[in-house]
């Protein structure tokens, strides 16, 4: 079931939808759906970029622990709806206390049992890049630019580094990382922060085709093979 006012006739997790779907579907700053043994968890609030506020955080984190606690679920999929992925973290004050820190979420992505895949249909700066880098496999549409804008705020990228270090050259870390510059979607593929781009027309085809493959393996040698 999608968590914020999707349909009544695919299983659920977690608590129940509330009964004025379309409203709720609106307020959900992240939506939550099960289907074939796929959790797909959608980042909902294209107006204010995917920022990481504390509703998107809260949420976020809620639903990547139940995907991770449901054995009924063999994969995860991280997309977005408008055209930024994730902006990373929120420079107003947010309406509701964060309940987990970015950390929190990347350690949930990296250390669940489950295989997290990015499909990836925005624009992703800041924290939003280590949200994309720490998904276990992740394809990205190619109008989509990637980047560590933190150093043009005066703040270091020390948190998403945990997660983009280990996939880059140092070399191509220290250019981009000091910088700050924005990067196409090819050249994060050539740096080694994201598997594969495709067209925008395709990016649904692609991660369909990856998630047919993942769901073929055994839960216990998936998470084996993760950790």
């Amino acid at each position: 079931q999608v968590r914020g006012g999707e349909s009544p006739h695919r299983a659920a997790v977690g608590p129940p939808p509330c009964d004025c779907s379309e409203m709720a579907a609106a307020a959900s700053a992240t939506m939550l759906e099960v289907a074939a043994g796929v959790a797909t968890i959608v980042l909902n609030r294209p107006k204010l970029k995917n920022v990481l506020s504390g509703e998107v955080v809260n949420s976020l984190g809620d639903h990547l622990k139940a995907a991770m606690a449901d054995d009924s679920i063999r994969a995860v999929v991280l997309t977005n709806v408008g055209n930024t992925f994730c902006a990373g973290a929120s420079l107003k004050g947010s309406k509701e206390a964060p309940r987990y820190t970015l950390v929190d979420i990347l350690r949930l992505m990296r250390e669940g049992p489950k295989v997290v895949v990015g499909k990836i249909r925005g624009h992703c700066t800041g924290g939003g890049v280590g949200i994309a880098a720490a998904c276990d496999i992740s394809v990205i549409s190619s109008d989509c630019q990637l980047g560590f804008t933190e150093v043009r705020i005066g703040v270091a990228p020390a948190i998403i580094s945990v997660v983009c270090l280990p996939k880059m050259r140092r070399a191509d870390a220290a250019e981009l990382m000091l910088s700050g510059e924005k990067i196409s979607a090819e050249r994060a593929v050539q740096v080694g922060l994201i598997n594969s781009v495709v067209k925008p027309a395709d990016l649904d085809a692609k991660v369909d085709e990856l998630i047919s493959k993942l769901v073929r393996g055994g839960p216990n040698a998936m998470a084996a093979t993760k950790s």
